[in-house]
């Protein structure tokens, strides 16, 4: 990756805490192994990110899983604030991966 920010990006969302792994990035890869280990066909595309505005940077990752008559695709997309190292989930599929904010 040519963008040392962009890279910080993507590092920050894939070694975030998730809910129910150690990792976001390991809550993906457990998802995708456990469908093909039901013999569901799944492909899961590049980690990819893209920057907003000045320090602020979108990272996403899509799922295809096989259902019955084709394909249905989840979009994991997280919004990267790096001057504040905040990550905040855009997508449905990727809030269900973060730990509950307890306040």
């Amino acid at each position: 990756m040519s963008d040392p920010m962009a890279a910080k990006a993507m590092a920050l969302v894939q070694t975030h805490r998730a809910d129910r792994a150690p990792t976001l990035r390991q809550a993906i890869t457990d998802r995708v192994q456990a469908l093909r280990a039901k013999g569901q066909g799944v492909r899961m595309g590049e980690w990819r990110v893209e920057q907003q505005e000045q320090g602020i940077y979108l990272v996403r990752v899509t799922i295809r899983e096989q259902i019955t008559k084709g394909w249905f695709e989840r979009e994991y997309i997280w919004r990267v604030n790096l001057p504040t190292r905040s990550v905040t989930p855009l997508t449905d599929p990727a809030a269900d991966l973060m730990p509950l904010i307890q306040g």
